[in-house]
């Protein structure tokens, strides 16, 4: 019996210092815009996608191949700088049962719109989430997806930058479904400013949206990377803030621009 402690005392000392201390193969932050840019069919169809993802057999298949079988898992809604909340606290998904409990929860769950984009504000307090999961992920992951550009609270990039130093990756899901026009805020590449502006750490990356049709689909791929800790062929971004990064394809700061330019307010560059 001593040997056999031993013997597991040697197995663990061999693990990267992540996997040693930890008790779940990821904590995860899905942080969900609810801004009134949404509009009610594209927030059933996100609500409806991440149901169908949580218990759907790929993710569940991801889930059984981790080292701990288990993930740490919360659900955010956010809006504008001021307007985040937990909609589904953190829970243990470690099969099929936990896993349609905790679809069950969002899916009952009221709905609510509010006003503005702080992607900013949602990485902020997504990012302190983490102090109280009760677990220790071998990684931590901000799971953000939304329909905007950031339009409210501190810049979008200084933020994810500060939250990816703390060692926080942050994947994207951008819903790019509207066709931009001088009467909205919509911005046509928003899944490059969500590459340039929005997502880092280890194996980030984006999942963009271009079609109603795609929720389930693109919404169950996203989980199951980020179980997995695997990212898309040929999506490579920097691991850390203090990396060199290449000059961003849009403004990180367009979104505050066109509030601006709509509606001759400040900036909110703050």
């Amino acid at each position: 019996m001593a040997a056999l402690g031993v013997a597991a005392t040697l197995r663990l000392a061999d693990l990267p210092a992540a996997q040693a201390g930890s008790t779940v193969d990821v904590e995860l932050v899905l942080a969900v815009d609810i801004s009134y840019s949404m509009d009610p069919d594209e927030q059933a169809l996100q609500r409806e996608g991440y149901v169908a993802a949580l218990t759907s057999p790929e993710f569940l298949s991801a889930l059984r191949q981790g080292m701990h079988g288990r993930i740490a898992v919360t659900y955010v809604e956010w809006a504008g700088a001021a307007d985040q909340r937990v909609l589904v606290p953190w829970r243990i998904v470690d099969g099929a049962a936990s896993a349609e409990t905790f679809a069950a929860a969002i899916a009952e769950a009221p709905y609510r719109r509010a006003y503005r984009t702080s992607i900013s504000g949602a990485l902020q307090f997504s990012a302190e989430l983490f102090a109280s999961s009760g677990e220790r992920g071998i990684r931590r992951v901000i799971d953000v997806s939304g329909d905007g550009a950031n339009n409210q609270g501190p810049l979008v990039d200084q933020t994810r930058d500060e939250v990816v130093a703390k060692g926080i990756t942050i994947n994207g899901l951008p819903l790019v479904l509207k066709r931009p026009s001088a009467a909205t805020l919509d911005l046509e590449a928003l899944d490059v400013y969500y590459e340039d502006c929005v997502i880092g750490g280890p194996s980030a990356f984006v999942v963009p949206i271009r079609d109603r049709s795609q929720f389930k689909e693109a919404t169950r791929t996203k989980l199951v990377l980020e179980v997995a800790g695997a990212t898309p062929p040929g999506r490579l971004v920097p691991a850390s803030a203090s990396e060199p990064r290449v000059e961003p394809r849009v403004s990180c700061t367009i979104g505050e621009r066109m509030w601006q330019q709509r509606w001759g307010r400040g900036s909110d560059f703050n």
